[in-house]
């Protein structure tokens, strides 16, 4: 999957297309299921046909309960669907598209419940097996963090790296780990793939947010995609920070009442989209440095559709290692514009968390 042009990417949602759904969310009583999902992840595969973009993360929940302990009617979902995930493989190789998953929270590998830990490689490897099912390469993942730090990060870290060795096959070929903005640093993964040989994930925002050990990006950068094998593009994730006031509901210590105040950022939001001059100015630290991008923004594609023509208007070279031909602007713009009006709706500030158009189209 190295050459070419890099690749942009963003998660789950589709905001730009409100009427496609990225899986089947249906309650348990009434029996969803993963062909239902694949049948919305194929139209969402069309939708980023249309848009020229390559890379998406699928939801987690694409196979409702399928590891629920309590539902076994669910357990064998994905060997049931095993003739649908290879036709969306397929298709997915057609469109030379780069797909992954990114577990949930509640996939926690270093955990001292060793019941928490059971559960959680049984989601690990549902999640590996549709990757394997669907045909899809090395370069597909999945995405996780290192979990708790439970009062003792040295502890904790370790305990990662003794139950890597319990993992089945597929799980740690497929299995990426990645810094946070909170509990384990760069430096703390970097230890743990020294342990194991798991893969890497650099994440811009998180590196800002919690580097205690006081790392330089770049060389920490290029430590991180050195952990990916020879032959296989690594990725990072990017994100800007929110820098909104916020709106919250506090108790008035006079009063007793519950009001809402306006209080600071917390530097550890995503912004609804990607700041383009903190991202180009990345991109150019980065020079010579191969790797594909995962936007995190709140506004998902809409985000991803906003940079492309910022990229070409701000920094031409930037956006010439993304495929952007130089006369697209208008055209980008234009189309910015168009997902934006799809009755698209933003995530509020007070949430939690054509073939002109690409030089390679």
């Amino acid at each position: 999957m190295t050459g070419g042009p890099l690749r942009l990417g963003f998660p789950v949602k589709v905001l730009g297309a409100p009427d496609l759904k990225s899986n089947d969310t249906r309650r348990h009583q009434q029996n969803p299921h993963l062909k239902v999902s694949l049948e919305y992840l194929d139209r969402i595969f069309d939708h980023l046909k249309r848009h020229r973009i390559n890379m998406y993360r699928m939801s987690s929940d694409l196979a409702p309960y399928c590891t629920h302990p309590d539902m076994p009617q669910f357990h064998n979902m994905v060997r049931e669907s095993r003739a649908e995930l290879a036709a969306i493989g397929r298709k997915a190789r057609e469109l030379d598209l780069r797909l992954s998953f990114h577990p949930s929270q509640f996939v926690v590998l270093n955990s001292p419940d060793p019941e928490l830990v059971r559960k959680s490689v049984w989601d690990l490897e549902s999640q590996a097996e549709m990757l394997d099912e669907m045909g899809l390469g090395p370069e597909a993942v999945l995405v996780i963090h290192v979990g708790g730090s439970y009062g003792d990060r040295p502890t904790s870290a370790a305990r990662w790296a003794e139950t890597w060795t319990t993992l089945p096959e597929p799980v740690r070929r497929r299995l990426v780990l990645e810094h946070d903005d909170l509990r384990f640093s760069a430096a703390d993964v970097l230890w743990i793939h020294e342990q194991t040989g798991v893969r890497l994930i650099f994440d811009h925002q998180h590196f800002w947010c919690f580097n205690p050990e006081g790392l330089e990006m770049l060389p920490t950068l290029r430590r991180i995609l050195q952990t990916w094998p020879e032959g296989v593009r690594p990725k990072v994730h990017f994100s800007s920070p929110r820098t909104e006031l916020r709106e919250l509901k506090r108790k008035n210590r006079k009063t007793g009442k519950n009001e809402m105040v306006r209080v600071p950022p917390v530097w550890t939001g995503h912004a609804d989209f990607t700041n383009p001059f903190e991202f180009c100015t990345f991109m150019r630290m980065a020079e010579g440095l191969d790797f594909d991008v995962m936007l995190e923004s709140k506004s998902k594609d809409l985000a991803l559709a906003r940079l492309r023509p910022d990229m070409l208007r701000y920094a031409p070279d930037v956006a010439a290692r993304f495929g952007l031909a130089p006369d697209a602007v208008e055209a980008l713009d234009a189309e910015s514009e168009a997902l934006l009006d799809a009755e698209a709706v933003l995530p509020s500030p007070s949430a939690s968390q054509d073939e002109n158009l690409t030089a390679t189209a």
